[in-house]
């Protein structure tokens, strides 16, 4: 076989581990208890339930 070949059967054996590991790593990288007590967290979380008056923020005459 060449490296190519081998290298094609060990990813195709391993991608759903690799896929697990980067999503539970985003996961706790986000609610890492020192994240998630800043007010740019908050913030950010509170955008969707925005009552604006004017949602692209541009003062009317």
């Amino acid at each position: 076989m060449t490296l190519l070949t081998e290298l094609s059967e060990i990813a195709r054996a391993w991608w759903g581990l690799w896929l697990m590991i980067l999503f539970v790593g985003i996961v706790a990288w986000a609610m890492w208890p020192s994240r998630r007590r800043g007010e740019a967290m908050r913030d950010a979380a509170m955008i969707p339930f925005r009552e604006d008056d004017d949602p692209a923020n541009i003062e009317t005459r």
